[in-house]
């Protein structure tokens, strides 16, 4: 039965590493977390949802994904935001190149200024 179990938990390790490759050393991951004006207006976040997409098209951008908060009883959790966007960047000069690119600034004049009341942002390096 140890066997089975120590078969089983192995093989859930390995699916796990292979959905999600570990982040390089010295890269970032960008987090933004966003409460809007009109807080969960659904136009507003998919407006916001549409721009971070169009940001792909930067090549410093590794990735991006998004999505709302996910509700917690847990008083650790702020799950007060609307709107949460996690971008990944080989390393902090391609995050400072991003912040610098005239699309990016264009999305932030355009886009996430007029809809949003606060933003918080964490960058973390591996």
């Amino acid at each position: 039965m140890r066997a089975l179990f120590a078969s089983l938990a192995g093989l859930a390790l390995v699916s796990c590493a292979s959905i999600s490759p570990a982040p390089k050393s010295g890269s970032v991951d960008h987090v933004v977390l966003i409460w809007l004006k009109r807080p969960g207006n659904t136009a507003d976040r998919q407006a916001l949802r549409q721009a971070a997409d169009e940001l792909k098209a930067i090549p410093q951008v590794k990735s991006i994904s998004h999505g709302t908060a996910l509700a917690s009883e847990r008083p650790i959790v702020d799950d007060s935001f609307d709107v949460g966007f996690v971008m990944r960047f080989d390393s902090p000069a391609d995050l400072h190149a991003y912040e610098m690119d005239p699309r990016h600034v264009a999305k932030v004049n355009s886009v996430l200024k007029p809809l949003t009341k606060k933003i918080v942002v964490y960058d973390v390096v591996h």
